[in-house]
Formats: C-alpha cells, structure tokens, sequence
C-alpha cells in the first residue's frame, strides 16, 4: 500500500485546517484581551497582587500593554512567531503568582498557565515551520 496517498490531506482539509488555526488564536486573544480589560478596569486587583510578591504595583501597566498587544497581534495574525514566544514566556513568569502548593484553585491556574504556555510555543514553531524559505 502507498502510504504516500494516506499521508496527503483531502482538499478539504486544509482550509478546516487554516480555520482552526484561526480560532485556536481568537482562544487565546480572548485570555489576553480579558487579561488587559481586568488591569485597565480593576486595576488595584493586580496592583495589590504585585504589591504583595514585592514588585513594584506599577508593573501593571507594561502587563496590560503587552496582553493588550499581543491579543491584537493574535487576531490579526501579525507577528505571530515572535509575539507567541514573547507571551509563552509572560505565561510562565505571571504563573508565579499562583504556585501556592496548598490552594488547588491557584494551582489549577499554574498548570493552565504553563498549558497556554505550550500552546503558544507551538503556534510559534507552527509560523517558523510553515514560512517560506
């Protein structure tokens, strides 16, 4: 048997293939965009947060910026290689604040941060893998 012709999409698919790629990064705008609107409308939730860690409150602002930034860069498909790595890492660092080994809801919020983190590592190895070269 040719495994060559099991191996090859049907037309189809690629398009279904581009619309999940597409709404896997609305996903993942949505938790950044909701991110951004939280600190612009709450914003002494994470300034107390911050404050509480030791870092300046201030830090909130640059935080709302680059969550604001990159949900727009999600959606709009700009950048995405560099912008998905840069909010990996944002994803691993912000996931600090919730590793408390004796409250399971913070740490539901660690691991899913290190799991947004993963898939934001492969949408950027996606974008490098798929460009021309």
């Amino acid at each position: 048997m040719n495994t060559a012709v099991l191996m090859k999409p049907a037309r189809f698919v690629r398009p279904l293939a581009s619309a999940g790629m597409f709404a896997g990064r609305l996903c993942l705008a949505a938790l950044f965009l909701a991110g951004a609107l939280q600190k612009a409308f709450a914003p002494e939730v994470v300034e107390h947060l911050l404050a509480a860690q030791g870092y300046a409150p201030a830090l909130i602002w640059p935080a709302l910026i680059l969550s604001a930034f990159g949900a727009a860069c999600l959606i709009m498909g700009l950048w995405l290689a560099p912008i998905a790595l840069v909010l990996a890492l944002y994803s691993i660092a912000t996931s600090v604040f919730h590793f408390i080994p004796d409250d399971p809801v913070q740490m539901s919020i660690f691991l899913k941060n290190w799991a947004i983190a993963g898939g934001l590592v492969m949408l950027s190895a996606h974008e490098v893998l798929s460009a021309p070269e």
